[in-house]
């Protein structure tokens, strides 16, 4: 198994301490003691706890971001592409489900310079979503009176609060769950061709 960098040692421990303490209540004499390193170790790498409350959101917003762009570059079909970006976003949960809790339980101490690196990332991440229903709606398989913007944020938001029933060893795997809100969306979105593409992609429950 790989060794981890002094990096990534204090993200681990500030996964772990801000979920235990929260934000507020963690030193980083804390931070470095459980990480095994040093207080120079911490700051050769962030400039603060608020750079490494940046750094998880980054983590995992940059896995998401990466992913999405490479599905878009693969896959013509609009019903592919928002089938991959559906499974990348939900898989995010599996993968960094540690780090979008803390994030969210503790974005209230973001740094205002640190909100807006963030919303311009969360900017980027819609834009390729609509990329993508508009590709649907040039394609007639998604439909045409929808909303670009409206049904992007709807997407978003509905996958977004993932985070908070979501459990790894529940009865449900992150598999079963990504193909029921893909079958919701679908056809939610979908037209008759859309339907049939759909279909026989086996992309419906």
């Amino acid at each position: 198994m790989r060794k981890l960098t002094v990096k990534e040692r204090v993200v681990e421990a500030a996964l772990d301490l801000f979920q235990e303490k929260g934000y507020h209540g963690v030193s980083v004499e804390e931070l470095v003691e459980r990480a095994a390193t040093s207080k120079g170790g911490f700051y050769h790498h962030f400039k603060s706890k608020g750079d490494l409350l940046y750094e998880i959101y980054d983590i995992f917003i940059s896995y998401v971001l990466n992913e999405t762009k490479n599905a878009c570059a693969e896959h013509h079909s609009a019903i592919d592409q928002l089938d991959t970006l559906m499974r990348t976003f939900m898989n995010v949960f599996n993968i960094y489900q540690r780090h979008i809790t803390v994030f969210y339980n503790e974005s209230v101490y973001l740094l205002p310079e640190h909100e807006a690196l963030i919303n311009k990332k969360r900017t980027a991440y819609r834009k390729l979503l609509e990329q993508i229903l508009t590709n649907g709606q040039q394609q007639h398989v998604f439909r045409q009176e929808l909303s670009i913007t409206i049904t992007a944020m709807l997407i978003i938001g509905t996958v977004n609060w993932t985070y908070k029933w979501y459990k790894q060893h529940g009865a449900l795997t992150m598999h079963d769950i990504t193909r029921y809100f893909n079958d919701v969306i679908l056809r939610g979105v979908m037209t008759e061709e859309g339907y049939r593409e759909a279909s026989t992609k086996q992309y419906l429950l």
